[in-house]
């Protein structure tokens, strides 16, 4: 069984920052990705930043340049620096692991139960 512990989200003014974190734990053999997605207010889950465990990023166009996401392998855990945020941004934030749990290679994903940001305005 694997465990994802987020953290982080909040209320903030607009051009504030926030910092969220994801921390995995359990039966992990190695991590393939980690990432998050946001789903905001009645809309679709979207990709917000996924980064590999070679670290290669992916950004949303809306995000980039504002928005920084880095990981620590030793500890299974993921970060994402939002700064400049808009009320846009307002949204529940989800980490997402994509791991490896034993060396059969099998790969399997997991969410987080999701984190609140909200941009005042």
């Amino acid at each position: 069984q694997v465990q994802l512990v987020e953290s982080g989200g909040g209320l903030v003014q607009a051009g504030g920052s926030l910092r969220l974190s994801c921390a995995a734990s359990g039966r992990i053999f190695s991590i393939s990705a980690m990432g998050w997605y946001r789903q905001l207010p009645g809309k679709q889950r979207e990709l917000v930043a996924t980064i590999t465990s070679g670290g290669s990023t992916n950004y949303a166009d809306s995000v980039k340049g504002r928005f920084t996401i880095s990981r620590d392998n030793a500890k299974n855990t993921v970060s994402l620096q939002m700064n400049g945020l808009k009320a846009e941004d307002t949204a529940v934030y989800y980490c997402n692991v994509k791991l490896y749990i034993s060396s059969s290679w099998n790969l399997y994903e997991y969410w987080g139960q999701g984190t609140q940001v909200t941009v005042s305005s």
